[in-house]
């Protein structure tokens, strides 16, 4: 009885060795996006947040927060990022946030790397018609808002897609040119 507890353990060890060893290889070769400044459905900083002086909850400094992603698959050539709230505008949603032609070689922005032009990204245009980063300020009243950030590795070309571009243009443009897809989630709520 103890001979087969004992090689049941070792098994049922092998067993979890050999799933750690499968999944943490899954893990690295897994696209993935994310934030060293909140965790995927963490809380955005007032600093992140937008300004603008007809709303109380704009009160931000529109400084983008920094991202970090591993590479896309195989053939990618470049990422579009999209910063998009779906609550917005009272549910017909608010784009913050277009950057497209980031080459396939960069994995990172930096803390306020998106707020003014830079030579990694392509601007798209926002909601608010400008082509860099608009920080989020839900209206008065509207409770907490959750801003989906995606990323999507496609295999265009970094300079393949004009400036300027809306987000239903940039989704028409890459429409079959899509790699991979990965999103995490950002909130922000004022009283």
């Amino acid at each position: 009885m103890e001979l087969m507890s004992h090689r049941l353990r070792r098994h049922a060890l092998m067993s979890i060795a050999a799933s750690m060893i499968a999944t943490s290889s899954f893990a690295a070769e897994r696209f993935a996006i994310s934030s060293p400044a909140f965790p995927d459905n963490g809380a955005l900083v007032k600093k992140n947040g937008g300004v603008n002086a007809s709303n109380p909850n704009c009160r931000g400094s529109n400084v983008s927060f920094p991202l970090k992603w591993t590479r896309g698959p195989e053939g990618t050539k470049s990422y579009v990022i999209i910063l998009w709230d779906p609550e917005g505008r009272m549910g017909t949603g608010v784009t913050h946030w277009l950057a497209y032609g980031i080459p396939a070689d960069v994995t990172s922005l930096k803390e306020g790397e998106a707020s003014a032009p830079s030579p990694h990204i392509i601007g798209g245009m926002n909601t608010n018609n400008t082509t860099i980063y608009y920080g989020p300020c839900p209206g008065p009243n509207t409770g907490a808002h959750h801003y989906v950030i995606s990323l999507i590795a496609t295999d265009l070309e970094p300079n393949a897609l004009k400036p300027g571009l809306t987000r239903d243009d940039v989704m028409k443009e890459i429409q079959g040119h899509g790699k991979a897809v990965t999103a995490m989630v950002a909130r922000m709520a004022y009283q």
